[in-house]
């Protein structure tokens, strides 16, 4: 019940799906800045699955961006974002049993910013099966796959739960 209102709900709701519009802003927001700032301040060069969590992150984000502006439609767009942000987290799952010998990946490696033949002789060549950090013995991809469907959970409980 609503201290200010006497009634069961809609404060309380609009209350809650602040809260999990907020958390599909700043989760996958603040997830993709650390990728990129690892990347481009870090030296840190992205594998395929590693892109792969950053376009799920990016569809989260722009879900919940639209949340914002598309006010009627506020409570699926930010139930679209949390389906995006739990996606990253599941292709994170994937990535970091690749990481930890649990199966196979994929056969394909990433070369990224080749343009010329020079250029591809020159870059790294990144591969998804090898951590290349990781903090308190969890990779990136490990710490997604805890972070990200954790968050996309809380987003959709905040977002379904009922008065």
């Amino acid at each position: 019940m609503d201290a200010r209102t006497g009634s069961v709900g809609t404060v309380g709701q609009d209350r809650r799906l602040t809260r999990a519009l907020w958390l599909a802003l700043l989760v996958p927001g603040a997830l993709l800045a650390g990728a990129l700032g690892s990347q481009y301040l870090g030296g840190l060069h992205p594998c395929e699955m590693c892109y792969w969590q950053r376009y799920a992150h990016w569809a989260g984000l722009s879900f919940a961006t639209l949340a914002l502006v598309l006010t009627g439609a506020r409570r699926p767009m930010v139930l679209l974002a949390a389906l995006g942000i739990g996606a990253s987290g599941a292709i994170g799952l994937f990535h970091a049993g690749v990481e930890a010998g649990w199966w196979e990946g994929f056969t394909t490696c990433t070369a990224t910013g080749a343009r010329t033949l020079q250029d591809i002789l020159n870059t790294p060549l990144i591969r998804c099966d090898q951590v290349q950090w990781s903090f308190l013995g969890l990779s990136m991809a490990a710490w997604n796959a805890i972070i990200s469907p954790s968050a996309a959970g809380a987003i959709a409980w905040l977002t379904l739960k009922h008065r």
